[in-house]
């Protein structure tokens, strides 16, 4: 079991405060989504939680069996979704999904990636360039990019972003299969969104 505990951070950049005092822990199995107006903080939250912007003040770690993980120890296990995240137009979505893997550090056949592909709605698509994919295929592509490791950690920014009602449908399905085993906190203004988590976390 991997553990999440966040303690009394604030984040201020320069003079401007995002937030203050953010308490919070969660556990596998558990998930949190975190709620606020836009500009209250929620992406900067998730960043901080990642390891990518370090906090002015407070403590963020992930442990397992009563000892903090470093870095190295919980990446393997982590993925993140979010619209900044950019994927290759010059590669086809299989290829997208070959370099992520072999730069996680691991091996999966083209058959897995199609299967994959196949559970995020994008079967048949995989030999396509992701130049010519429109913005809900390439959120459907960042899952299958997330998933391809088996995550014990989802991290995801705005998860249902320019998809449609049935693209949201297979998210849906694919968060509540991971919900049992894995820490996932999702950062949202979509109410609907908010059903897939167990505590929410105020921001702003």
């Amino acid at each position: 079991m991997i553990n999440l505990d966040v303690k009394n951070i604030s984040k201020w950049f320069g003079t401007r405060k995002v937030f203050e005092n953010i308490s919070f822990s969660i556990s596998s199995g558990q998930s949190l989504a975190v709620v606020g107006p836009n500009g209250s903080g929620k992406t900067t939250l998730l960043k901080l939680i990642i390891g990518l912007v370090v906090p002015t003040r407070g403590e963020v770690f992930f442990s397992a069996n009563g000892r903090k993980l470093d870095f190295d120890e919980y990446r393997p296990v982590l993925s993140l979704v979010g619209p900044y995240l950019s994927l290759y137009g010059s590669l086809t979505a299989i290829e997208n999904l070959q370099f992520i893997s072999k730069v996680n550090g691991s091996k999966i056949s083209e058959l897995e990636i199609r299967n994959m592909l196949e559970l995020v709605g994008l079967d048949g698509r995989g030999d396509d360039f992701v130049s010519a994919y429109s913005s809900g295929m390439q959120q459907r592509l960042k899952y299958a990019a997330a998933l391809i490791k088996n995550p014990s950690i989802l991290i995801l920014d705005e998860p249902t972003s320019n998809l449609d009602d049935e693209g949201k449908k297979k998210i849906f399905d694919l968060i509540n299969r991971y919900r049992p085993d894995s820490i996932i906190i999702i950062a949202t203004n979509e109410k609907e969104e908010h059903s897939l988590a167990d505590n929410t976390c105020q921001l702003g």
